[in-house]
């Protein structure tokens, strides 16, 4: 039996000031496997909300029954001790079949240094052999939430029966506004299934030069709803069949609309933490019957939840990175800092706000 370990967590102890902080963990019990962590990435469209206080958490309550949001009940408060959701780990002592000690797993309990986790409950994926452990930390999580935007718009392309991931997206043009790692993930999965032509569009030079070194066609916002329009002509329409919205401005989400044909649909997959008081919904919103389809990650497609879960997404995610995970990494990743910098680091990006797409935080070598 293991001993007890001290586990250290990145977390946010006031507004504008993360820290660090520990507790003593027990010994992993029958059917757990207690896990060293490796590498864990940081998503900035969520976790600088809660450096910002800006987070709906820390304002309100989300009553699940109802499915509505209950202001003045915050559900969350300060110190906020954990983050994170990107996580790949050393299997270091297994109660539980199928988790050998020194395998590598995917999955999501914040930014530890370790964690003790219950396979029947939490996502663990075994990384393939040979495959780069800082690749992990988007298996389990960030490429099942573009996974899932794609299977959205395969659910509005094909119906009820989608036969392989991208499947609607096969031949078609593809637009997706917003040059994150959502966006990028979206954008590669649609090239990968086969898209006709994948256009990603962002206000960034920095991150469309990155988006070009990754063979995609890189736009400003303006530019890409016009190409649209402009090239890509359907039955008498123009515009694209469907477009993804990744960039959480309300702006982009109007972009995103100007790019549809008639009866198009925006997958939007972006986080309105401060609302979109700026959408135009008087304007192609109604005048071309357009839909907008929320592509949250705890739910797939009504209809394909028999077939498609987030293990099987996270697969997928797994089979894109097979192929393209030297390139995304060389690409993408533009930060790795050591563990015990974070907190540092997290401060000289709210205040210097310096380029950045993929932040990882190296925890063990």
């Amino acid at each position: 039996m293991s001993e007890h370990r001290h586990i250290r967590s990145l977390g946010v102890e006031r507004p504008g000031h993360p820290y660090v902080f520990g507790y003593d963990e027990g010994p992993p019990g029958e059917g757990q496997v207690r896990l060293e962590t490796l590498y864990t990435g940081f998503s900035a469209g969520t976790e600088l909300t809660f450096l910002k206080n800006t987070n709906p958490y820390l304002h309100s309550r989300w009553d699940g029954g109802r499915g509505v949001f209950v202001a003045g009940e915050p559900a969350q408060h300060f110190p906020v001790p954990f983050l994170g959701y990107m996580e790949c780990a050393r299997v270091t002592e297994s109660r539980a079949d199928g988790f050998a000690p020194g395998s590598t797993v995917a999955t999501t309990y914040a930014h530890k240094t370790g964690h003790t986790a219950d396979p029947f409950h939490d996502l663990l994926v075994t990384l393939p052999p040979g495959m780069d452990p800082l690749l992990g930390t988007w298996v389990a999580q960030m490429g099942p939430i573009a996974a899932n935007g794609i299977l959205h718009a395969d659910a509005e392309l094909l119906g009820p029966v989608v036969p392989s991931l991208g499947a609607g997206l096969a031949g078609r043009p593809t637009l997706v506004i917003g040059a994150g790692i959502v966006g990028f993930f979206t954008a590669l999965f649609a090239q990968r299934a086969g898209a006709s032509e994948v256009v990603i569009a962002d206000p960034s030079p920095f991150r469309r030069m990155r988006a070009e070194s990754l063979g995609l066609t890189a736009m400003t916002e303006e530019r890409a709803w016009q190409h649209a329009k402009t090239r890509w002509h359907s039955g008498g329409d123009r515009g694209a069949d469907v477009v993804f919205q990744t960039r959480a401005d309300a702006a982009s989400l109007h972009a995103a609309m100007r790019a549809l044909r008639p009866q198009g649909a925006v997958i939007d997959l972006a986080f309105y933490q401060g609302g979109a008081d700026r959408l135009r919904l008087g304007e192609e919103f109604h005048h071309n019957g357009l839909v907008l389809r929320c592509a949250q990650i705890n739910r797939v497609p009504r209809g394909l939840g028999t077939l498609w879960d987030r293990r099987r997404l996270a697969n997928e995610t797994v089979a894109l990175l097979a192929e393209r995970g030297a390139a995304m990494r060389a690409q993408l990743v533009t930060h790795v800092v050591p563990f015990d910098e974070a907190p540092a680091f997290l401060r000289h990006l709210v205040a210097d706000r310096p380029e950045f797409l993929q932040i990882v935080f190296r925890v063990a070598g």
